[in-house]
């Protein structure tokens, strides 16, 4: 894929996950990769606790923004036929790395999450966990996701809580909000030289109607008791363990 096919914010996040593939993913990718139960978010918590994923045997999955495909990993060893979807080469070769060490293949696309060259109604479930919930822009991944799926199939995506997002300053996670929810949308951190998309829950709630979804569920996630901040992100274990740190999006397509 040229860089020039993409947008300035997709080349932005690229080069970024490129650099974090070097110091950290590929040696989390390759954790992930040899854990054999499916877990969710920063703080790993079971899917056994959170029961939101359908039963996935037999059926088409596509991860949108995969990296390094770990949870493709995952829902392969339940019997799914994953697609992994994901701009930056880097993580698609340690996700290639771990195919090849463990026997687990499946397709992986370099392919932009907001237009995949794929025909339509051709998966079961549609799947981001901090892929295109979070580096792509909403308006246009989420209808892409539509497309992609076949009717009363299901879109499960986590991202950062809404709540999160508005506390979060550049020192750190408050008690107080640090910014207007009122046209949440694209968010620039100028520290590290991405872009992340956040919308309001009435926003998102409405774009996946729009985009020809039913909303199942909302679950928001906190931090266990005993969670310490995490290694290679920013993170605020004692924040989370008392508002929602991130949030999972059930949604089936009419």
């Amino acid at each position: 894929m040229s860089l020039f096919e993409l947008p300035e914010y997709a080349v932005r996040n690229r080069a970024s996950w490129t650099k974090s593939n070097e110091e950290y993913t590929h040696e989390q990718g390759i954790r992930a990769w040899r854990q054999e139960h499916v877990t969710w978010g920063l703080w790993g918590i079971a899917e056994s606790e959170l029961n939101v994923l359908p039963d996935v045997a037999g059926k088409d999955v596509i991860e949108l923004g995969c990296g390094t495909a770990y949870f493709s990993a995952w829902l392969a060893r339940k019997g799914a036929r994953p697609v992994g979807v994901d701009i930056t080469p880097a993580q698609l070769e340690t996700a290639r790395h771990m195919q090849r060490e463990t026997g687990i293949e499946f397709p992986l696309l370099e392919e932009n999450a907001e237009d995949v060259p794929l025909p339509g109604d051709s998966f079961d479930l549609a799947l981001s966990e901090y892929g295109a919930s979070i580096w792509c822009d909403p308006y246009k991944w989420i209808p892409e996701a539509a497309r992609l799926l076949r009717a009363g199939g299901e879109l499960l995506f986590l991202r950062n809580s809404t709540l999160s997002m508005l506390c979060a300053g550049l020192d750190g996670w408050h008690e107080t909000l640090q910014r207007p929810q009122r046209g949440m949308h694209r968010v620039d951190w100028a520290d590290e030289n991405t872009t992340e998309f956040q919308l309001g829950h009435g926003d998102l709630f409405r774009l996946l109607r729009e985009s020809g979804f039913d909303v199942l569920d909302l679950v928001e996630l906190y931090a266990p008791e005993d969670a310490k901040d995490a290694r290679f992100y920013h993170s605020d274990a004692e924040w989370a363990k008392k508002w929602p740190w991130e949030e999972i999006w059930k949604a089936r397509k009419r």
